[in-house]
């Protein structure tokens, strides 16, 4: 089993920056993958950004140049580093790792972009 507990979310102004954390506890060693997904209100989860020691990272083209995505292997943390925060960047952020095929989520953060 994975544990998942992220950190760092708020209420930021637009242009601002916020650093989220994520902390991967339990078995946590052949974890693949690791990223972030968003839900805003009303919407689906997307993803935002994902990272890999096979294919690196990507992101979804809306954050692209803004937020960036890195891992600590050492400590099993991922971080989503966002600046230039927009309105629309408003959503709980959710973390999730993936072990050999199965899938692990965080409680969600909540980030709130005002204007």
């Amino acid at each position: 089993q994975v544990q998942l507990v992220e950190s760092g979310g708020g209420l930021v102004q637009a242009g601002g920056s916020l650093r989220l954390s994520c902390a991967a506890s339990g078995i946590t060693f052949n974890i693949n993958v690791m990223g972030w997904f968003r839900q805003a209100p009303g919407k689906e989860r997307e993803l935002v950004a994902v990272i890999s020691s096979t294919v690196g990272t990507n992101y979804a083209d809306s954050v692209k140049g803004r937020f960036t995505i890195s891992r600590d292997n050492a400590k099993n943390i991922v971080y989503l580093q966002m600046n230039s925060l927009k309105p629309e960047d408003t959503a709980v952020y959710y973390c999730k790792a993936v072990r050999r095929i199965r899938n692990y989520w965080g409680q969600g953060t909540q980030v709130t972009v005002s204007s």
